[in-house]
């Protein structure tokens, strides 16, 4: 499979990179396009100014700049919290995406979006207050309105970016849980 992965608002991390790998140790192709340009954050509040100073059309347009050269091929786009959110907008905007894998986070919809049979795939802390329960109940109402095939994962206690192993967040049995699910939904494409 062919797989663009996208960083959170952290950055492009070693975690980010070490995720790539494993994707790639899994036989797939990845693409980490680093959409900050190099910088990197220690703080989700560090990386959100950040990312509101760039803003979120130039960091749409920088996700299609780095994706363009690949969707032929039929991409999976994947990424991390803000990520996550830039590969649903991409995914649901590529009649050619194979697939979308996201962790720790969503995006909003639009409102006549159509995404037929797109298998989509969601590990998500539980609770997250990034993704409430009630997001994610209309979240997922909307993806299968647009004909999505959506599958949630949900993992208790297990903080927001909890497969950063740098990160306070990290949960070391839900991130190798959500490895494996996501690498078994991966072969499934």
């Amino acid at each position: 499979m062919n797989i663009m992965l996208f960083h959170s608002t952290y950055g492009l991390r070693p975690a980010v990179r070490a995720a790539a790998d494993r994707l790639r140790a899994a036989g797939h192709e990845v693409w980490t396009p680093d959409l900050f340009e190099g910088r990197t954050f220690d703080t989700v509040e560090e990386g959100m100014a950040h990312n509101e100073k760039i803003g979120k059309d130039e960091l749409l347009r920088r996700a299609v700049l780095a994706a363009a050269p690949y969707s032929e091929r039929g991409l999976v786009y994947a990424g991390f919290s803000l990520g996550a959110s830039i590969a649903q907008t991409l995914a649901l905007g590529d009649a050619k995406a194979r697939g979308l894998l996201l962790l720790h986070g969503t995006s909003d919809l639009a409102p006549n979006v159509s995404a037929p049979d797109l298998p989509v795939q969601l590990h998500v802390a539980e609770p997250d207050p990034f993704e409430t329960d009630d997001w994610l109940s209309a979240w997922y109402l909307q993806m299968g309105r647009a004909g999505a095939d959506v599958e949630i994962y949900r993992y208790a206690g297990a903080g927001h970016l909890y497969t950063d192993p740098d990160l306070p967040d990290y949960d070391e049995e839900a991130a190798e849980a959500t490895w494996r699910v996501a690498l078994g939904f991966l072969e499934t494409l």
